[in-house]
């Protein structure tokens, strides 16, 4: 007997789920680390923020680039995991520009990401990442891979993996 796919967005907020709380129990160990947390998740929109400590600067004392490139690829691939999984599909990266326009030594990092494309094969999410003062620090876009149930990459099935500190209920 074949189960049911997995509910969208919209019938999980329906169902009175906590999609944001639910978002950050599935962050990742590195997204911990940076102190991503999700803020905001609505149809087609997901938000996120970082506060910015000494450990996420560069030795000029900037933000890392490899900061913005994370929460770049981190909203954009749980924007597509969000579209892809009632589908019966996950996704997986396969390219990430992130333009860097202002730097930022200090305060909150701000991130939105909105559909650029949603289609049966790939997905194109455009993120934006904002400073305390509402200016755009830097831009940048994912293109994901939408693979079918059951595929395997580097000899693994893809799919969330538990781990420690995740809840897998």
């Amino acid at each position: 007997m074949e189960s049911a796919p997995p509910p969208d967005l919209r019938s999980l907020v329906a169902a009175g789920v906590d999609v944001v709380a639910l978002l950050n129990e599935h962050r990742g160990p590195f997204d911990k680390l940076i102190g991503l947390s999700f803020t905001h998740a609505a149809e087609d929109q997901l938000e996120a923020e970082i506060p910015v400590t000494e450990a996420l600067l560069q030795p000029y004392g900037l933000v890392h680039g490899g900061v913005y490139t994370t929460i770049v690829e981190t909203l954009a691939s749980a924007a597509a995991a969000i579209v892809a999984i009632p589908r019966g599909q996950a996704t997986v990266g396969l390219e990430n520009t992130t333009s860097f326009l202002r730097g930022t030594r200090t305060g909150t990092l701000r991130a939105r990401v909105t559909p650029v494309h949603k289609g049966a094969r790939t997905q194109v999410w455009s993120v934006d990442i904002r400073d305390d003062d509402g200016r755009t620090v830097a831009t940048g876009r994912v293109r994901t891979l939408c693979l079918e149930a059951g595929a395997s990459i580097a000899g693994q099935t893809v799919g969330i993996k538990p781990s420690a500190g995740r809840s897998t209920g």
